[in-house]
């Protein structure tokens, strides 16, 4: 999913702030500048119980008087209660919660904090109670709405006497902690009278909502401390984060509320976290929102996204005063948002930096491409040819393009439109940040990555989640990131499967998500398993997973391990400290954020390991002779020399799969009238053996031809036929009957390729190849199928309609999906995941029917009514929020591609059905103009005996079904709304709906655009060229664009009114409003408990 951190707005889905169980107010120095905060261990599913002689019933607090809800005088204001009580007990036991946060004390210390209205917190008091008189405060916050402080004391005797105290009258309150002056408490509802009140008397029961969402599972052996609770408004929600030499923390805030330093407390300690704001600044602006931080070469490295401006900085403290008094931008990096600059890490040597940068950020020096990308895809007239200024370098020679042969489609909802190749990418630079050599390319949205202890580079990327069920949806996943890397991202439809050759796989896929900070073990006191470990963060889902790596010919196996989640827990970085814990923070998108650190405290050895892989075993040699390899990706090198020893070396013709990537990339830096020909002759040893003697090396395989025709296409030119013809030869001479799968594979992609780079053959190559293909349809593998599908649709073979069109009448197969995990641990938004996943189209006839569009001939009206049949079939699967636009463009465009004669009968016959949006039902009403504060109140007041039915008919009455997916339906034009339940307060909630233009998310913001003439242009800015950028008018239909020479234009000014309607509650009366509410906040459960009478 979309990895991100992005100011908040529901507009968005990037605005609500999230409210987290624990919450707790830090205390604040009198200069504002230092914060202090008392660790806790944070509780946890798996936490073993100490066993006790004695055992209190679970259901104590059932027994006693009911607590009321208290306040002081105003709803709106801060307060401090307590309660004095005189005696001790055998056991001793406190309930408490807040609408809508609250830390509590007994005796000074404290013993509860949350922010969960709806799931109370219990605490055993029994050992700080003493003879005589004790105290029992509260500090409790309102953040809008109804205001409420319930809590219940069960102080219970071995001899059956009990007593009980419960928040009444009784106690006192006052607006600060040391107050001279104590006012007696407000009673504002009794405990049945506030939504909370069930809960509070059985936390279990049907109508609990919170259910485990405050504890941790961890693994055996494991602990969470929370160290510190960021004051939001002070310090902002942290995303980033690193140390420096003294063990401290730096972090940064998402916005512009700048960085702070940590110093953690030492591990089992009862001392404070101290957070100090630092303030640094360039140019009189605030250094902040950093999405990459490094302590190195006694200069503290900050990848800004945003906050002074996008860029590359480095903070000095020159004077010695532990403060940083010197800030110089190295480097302008041209991107921002979710998508921008992320993460920034030290090379293994110690001696160099790489940076990476997701894909809507552009390479920070100028490429100039001789000749154009192939903005859509298909065949090219000229090879793609670009050359990179002095002190740049990419180590994959930089002929970035689409490269895949049939017109691909842009994201129908809008998102990366416009966007090419190379993607993201990963830099290495000098420590100045004077050169910049492309290290790794082909990323959606890579944020962080790290460094093994072999020197080897892991990368954690995100997948694009609007492509759910298509055929090129690509999990998130790890990659091993070798020199030269491509993983093939491409914007829309245009994603490379992962065998493509020219490209790398994934070493694991982790499912849905959205990937943010990533760490190795080394360093902290966990078993060895865990010091080794590849920790990586999931931000949608609250899991940091444990990656487990093993050495697999001249790369990595991995396996996944969910080490730390809970419900709900936005991550955003990790890293370790000194102390040996790994410490993570979450927050991101205007959340509230919080430092915790996890530490071992079981019985097995924590020594420190040797993480590195041994050097003297067939990987460690496979590892050594890949890295020779790659060496040859950087500088001169004597090319016939090089070749030879590519060959004679077994590099590509190597049975691993990375080592054969590292030697094709080595060899596309040789010129091609140095190995051209010894490609040609390797391709007839195969054909003939006995011409193995006319060789200069022995032997030959398959990957040789392979390897060397991919690596003939993408440099050769597309003028010069002879190459074409020499790969076309090489590859006709390899038997189709004796290649495994990857092989068969491989020989398709290089057709492909060809055909893309160098064009097609003469007529009569091109209809012998056109019944190669055919002849070759089915095979076993679906995969082989694909390709040999875009092949035959690509040469128009008479064949392909016959053989396809059939297919898509069969019966459905899902694909797997690897989610398993993640359904167990997230119900709601895994529930509705599975709601997908049960309805999911069949990925093989989506494909299929997405080639076919192309397909002008050997049509029959049969075959149209079975072809335009399956899109009425596929309409009722569930897919990614671009799946329905998909369709229909798929469907407009093989309409369009009939004959005239043919579309009359097509729709004289009904065969085919345009898609039609229902008309959207009107609210009964009145409605009203809503305050924030009007519908917060409604949402705490009586949110629960609501209709779930007139919640989804209210979901289309207010538009919002218009823009928004929700459950897998809806538009697409804004973020899909299916989890607000798991990360947003109502506040925020209702903060987003009333007036949208309060935070505008950078990705969903509109640019106001004046040109020259003094025309107006509202609307988005979804693509950007060198001449011209192309806005999105209307935020309901992404189709209604309107391009802008740059040269026209005066001023672009970011848009301070959100696209959001802010009055799309207007015509809905208050139970209208409700029903709505509780309808989003069920994630679409009409067994809900909010829907129960």
């Amino acid at each position: 999913m979309l990895a991100r951190f992005v100011s908040s707005n529901v507009w968005s889905l990037l605005s609500v702030a999230l409210m987290l169980p624990g919450f707790v107010v830090a205390q604040e120095s009198t200069a504002g500048k230092l914060f202090t905060q008392k660790p806790e261990i944070a509780a946890s599913a798996g936490k073993p119980v100490e066993e006790k002689t004695e055992k209190p019933k679970p259901n104590v607090f059932a027994d006693g008087p009911a607590p009321s809800w208290i306040w002081g005088a105003d709803q709106n204001k801060k307060y401090f209660v307590r309660k004095t009580f005189t005696g001790t007990a055998q056991f001793a036991f406190l309930r408490a919660t807040c609408d809508n946060a609250m830390t509590v004390w007994v005796n000074g210390q404290k013993v509860a904090s949350s922010s969960e209205w709806d799931t109370p917190v219990d605490s055993d008091i029994k050992s700080l109670l003493k003879p005589g008189e004790n105290v029992i405060e509260a500090e409790i916050v309102n953040q809008g709405g109804g205001a409420g402080f319930c809590a219940k004391v069960a102080l219970l005797g071995r001899d059956g006497k009990n007593r009980f105290l419960v928040t009444d009258d009784s106690w006192e309150v006052a607006e600060k902690r040391d107050a001279k002056e104590w006012a007696k408490a407000k009673v504002v509802a009794k405990l049945e009278g506030h939504p909370g009140g069930k809960n509070f008397v059985d936390p279990n029961s049907s109508d609990a909502g919170g259910g485990q969402r405050d504890l941790f599972n961890l693994l055996p052996g494991f602990q969470v401390e929370k160290l510190f609770t960021v004051p939001k408004e002070k310090l902002g929600s942290w995303v980033n984060m690193t140390s420096d030499p003294k063990g401290r923390l730096i972090v940064s805030d998402q916005g512009n509320l700048g960085f702070c330093r940590v110093t953690p407390p030492a591990i089992g300690s009862n001392d404070e976290t101290k957070v100090e704001h630092l303030d640094i600044k360039i140019d009189g602006k605030q250094m902040s929102g950093a999405q990459g931080l490094l302590w190195a070469f006694d200069s503290l490295y900050v990848v800004c996204n945003g906050g002074p401006g996008s860029g590359l900085y480095r903070c000095r403290d020159t004077d010695g005063d532990d403060q940083f008094d010197k800030v110089e931008k190295l480097k302008d990096i041209p991107g921002g948002g979710e998508h921008g600059p992320h993460a920034i890490r030290l090379s293994p040597d110690g001696k160099s930096l790489f940076v990476a940068a997701g894909n809507h950020t552009k390479l920070p020096f100028e490429v100039t491409r001789k000749t154009e990308p192939q903005m859509m895809g298909g065949q090219r007239t000229e090879q793609m040819r670009a050359t990179l200024p002095e002190g740049f370098s990419s180590r994959l020679m930089p002929n970035w393009d689409e490269d895949v042969l049939l017109p691909r489609y842009w994201d129908p909802s809008g998102h990366a439109a416009g966007i090419l190749a190379p993607g993201g990418w990963i830099c290495k630079i000098d420590p100045d940040g004077k050169t910049w050599d492309v290290f790794s390319s082909g990323y959606r949205n890579q944020f962080d990555f790290a460094f093994n202890a072999d020197g080897e580079m892991f990368a954690y990327d995100a997948d694009m989640e609007y492509d759910f069920g298509s055929p090129w949806h690509r999990p998130t996943r790890v990659v091993h990131a070798t020199s030269g890397s491509e993983f093939g991202w491409r914007s829309g439809t245009g994603k490379w499967p992962s065998y493509y050759i020219d490209s790398l796989p994934e070493l694991i896929n982790i499912g849905p998500g959205s990937p943010v900070g990533v760490e190795f073990g080394y360093g902290t006191k966990f078993p060895a398993k865990y010091q080794k470990a590849l920790f990586i963060c999931d931000w949608t889902f609250g899991t940091m997973y444990a990656i487990h790596i093993e050495p697999s010919g001249s790369s990595y196996k991995a396996t996944k391990e969910e080490f730390v989640s809970r419900t709900p827990l936005p991550l955003t970085d990790c890293t370790v400290g000194k102390d040996g814990a790994l410490y993570f923070t979450i927050g991101g998108r205007g959340a509230q954020s919080e430092l915790f650190r996890v530490t071992y405290v079981g019985k097995k050895d924590t020594q420190t390991v040797d993480a590195r892989n041994p050097s003297d075993t067939q990987e460690g040699w496979l590892r050594a002779a890949r890295h020779k390899i790659e060496a040859l990706h950087v500088g001169t090198h004597d090319g016939s020399q090089v070749f030879r020893e590519l060959v004679t070396e077994n590099a590509l013709d190597s049975t691993d799969r990375q080592t054969r990537y590292a030697a094709r990339v080595a060899l596309e830096r040789i010129p091609l009238g140095i190995w051209q020909d010894g490609i040609s002759k390797a391709a007839e040893v195969l054909a003939n053996p006995k011409a193995a003697a006319k060789l200069p090396y022995a032997g030959s395989r398959v990957s040789i031809v392979l390897e060397g025709c991919i690596a003939m296409a993408r440099q050769a030119e597309a003028t010069d036929s002879s190459a074409l013809r020499v790969i076309l030869a090489s590859l006709g001479k390899l038997d189709w009957d004796t290649l495994n799968e990857d092989q068969q594979l491989g020989l398709l992609r290089a057709y492909q390729l060809a055909f893309i780079r160098l064009g097609n053959p003469d007529k009569e190559t091109c209809a012998a190849l056109a019944k190669k293909f055919d002849d070759l349809f089915p095979q076993k593998s679906d995969f082989v199928n694909r390709e040999l599908a875009i092949l035959m649709v690509h040469f128009q073979s008479p064949g392909a309609v016959k053989k396809m069109v059939p297919l898509l009448a069969q019966e459905r197969v899902a694909s797997q999906q690897p989610v398993g995990e993640l359904l167990s641990r997230n119900k709601g938004y895994g529930g509705v995941f599975a709601a997908m996943l049960a309805n999911q189209p069949d990925q093989q006839q989506y494909h299929y029917a997405f080639v076919l569009r192309n397909l002008k001939t050997g049509w029959t009206l049969d075959d149209r009514k079975t072809y335009f049949a399956w899109f009425e079939k596929a309409r009722t699967w569930s897919g990614g929020a671009s799946y329905p636009k998909y369709l229909t463009n798929i469907d407009n465009d093989a309409f369009a591609n009939c004959t005239d004669a043919e579309r009359l009968a097509i729709e004289a016959l009904g065969i085919r059905k345009p898609y039609v949006i229902p008309e959207l039902p009107k609210a009964i009403g009145p409605g009203k103009d809503y305050s924030v504060e009007e519908v917060l109140a409604l949402a705490t007041d009586k949110l629960k005996g609501r209709d779930f039915k007139n919640g989804e008919k209210m979901y289309k009455a207010a538009r919002c079904v218009v823009c928004h997916r929700f459950g897998g339906d809806g538009g697409a034009t804004g973020p899909d709304l299916t989890q607000l339940a798991g990360r947003f307060n109502l506040k925020d909630l209702n903060d987003a709906i009333v007036d949208p233009s309060k935070v505008i998310s950078d990705q969903y913001k509109a640019s106001v655009v004046e040109t020259t003439a003094g025309k107006i242009i509202t609307g988005r800015i979804v693509s950007e060229s060198k001449d011209s950028i192309t806005i999105v008018v209307d935020p309901e239909n992404a189709t209604k664009i309107v391009e802008v020479k740059k040269s026209d234009i005066e001023t672009n000014q970011p848009s301070k009114v959100s696209l959001m309607p802010k009055d799309l509650l207007k015509t809905l009366n208050e139970d209208e409003v409700r029903d709505l509410l509780a309808y989003l906040l069920s994630r679409g459960n009409p067994a809900d408990a909010m829907f129960r009478k």
